[in-house]
């Protein structure tokens, strides 16, 4: 028997490269799939979503919007997880209150509230990531191992501007908080830049991470940065609902890897793409530093060899039309 068998979940922000992996995964296994999208009538939104082994028979797509309070409370019942990975991944905004802190914060406790009054609802699975986990000031070195126990500073992340980790740790922390208030049973997961192959047509934040740096700039950034792939994240969302002594944070992150070696793993892949050879600065590279994955393997994942990633992704690239 599969582990979904006459089980419903729903996950929030369908369409998004996490979810939409995600949703493969739960429909391979048997749930049926309540999934929020903003527009039920944007084919690029939904059309590969519907094109999924079993999404026929049981993927129920239906709209609903982060900022309104209420708009999750029917399409929650009769679900008993609920996968909350909708939140704006943009780095940088006009106006970042509205554009990025509002929909993670106010979106995430109105998840919970519809929540809250739901019965069946067992357990609420979060996406948050690693930038609610390093950003503290704290050096990164290599003698290093970030874990479960850190956590971002609101006012060093606002001191830099740092809207993205700032609307991630503030949306986290009001979750934690409303839980326990709530009696809500919540698991949050922290992945790092999330690479591997698209399901969805459109170009996402952290694939498009990559990708800028094939397309013809002449130098690399001097930047440490903290990778995993989509399929393993996909994966311990599952974990984290189907293990019953899953609790509390996890950090998702298989490779810490700076930007120069990166660049290597693709010139080796793939010999024919001109990629930069140059450093952005004169400073010594910054080094590398441990991301502890201990409570990821507790959860039962094994991270995909980063090679294999990296492939993924540029071969998903090429197959798009991006590359």
């Amino acid at each position: 028997m599969m582990s979904g068998e006459g089980k419903a979940v729903c996950v929030t922000g369908a369409s998004g490269y996490i979810a939409s992996w995600l949703i493969k995964l739960l429909l391979q296994r048997g749930y049926i799939v309540k999934a929020s999208v903003r527009d039920t009538n944007d084919p690029k939104k939904t059309e590969h979503l519907l094109s999924l082994d079993g999404a026929k028979e049981r993927l129920h797509l239906f709209k609903a919007n982060l900022l309104e309070e209420g708009s999750f409370d029917s399409s929650f019942h009769g679900c008993e997880g609920v996968f909350h990975t909708a939140s704006p991944t943009i780095f940088s905004a006009s106006d970042p209150q509205a554009e990025i802190i509002d929909p993670a914060v106010k979106g995430t406790l109105n998840v919970l509230r519809s929540c809250a009054k739901v019965q069946s609802v067992k357990r609420v699975v979060v996406t948050s990531s690693t930038a609610s986990v390093v950003e503290n000031g704290k050096p990164l070195t290599p003698d290093v191992a970030v874990d479960e126990t850190w956590f971002s500073d609101p006012v060093y992340c606002e001191n830099l501007k740092l809207w993205y980790p700032l609307s991630k740790t503030l949306a986290e922390d009001s979750a934690w908080k409303f839980a326990k208030e709530n009696g809500i049973d919540l698991v949050t997961l922290h992945p790092g830049i999330v690479v591997g192959p698209l399901l969805q047509p459109t170009l996402n934040g952290s694939v498009e991470l990559i990708l800028s740096n094939i397309n013809g700039p002449q130098t690399f950034p001097n930047r440490v940065r903290r990778f995993v792939d989509v399929r393993d994240v996909a994966f311990a969302h599952i974990q984290a609902f189907e293990v019953a002594s899953a609790n509390g944070r996890y950090c998702l992150v298989g490779y810490v890897q700076h930007m120069s070696e990166v660049l290597k793993i693709l010139q080796e892949l793939y010999p024919a793409l001109s990629l930069p050879q140059k450093c952005e600065d004169d400073k010594p590279l910054v080094p590398k530093y441990q991301v502890s994955k201990e409570r990821a393997r507790s959860l039962g994942i094994s991270f995909t060899p980063l090679e294999v990633s990296l492939k993924d992704t540029v071969e998903s690239l090429k197959d798009k039309g991006f590359l």
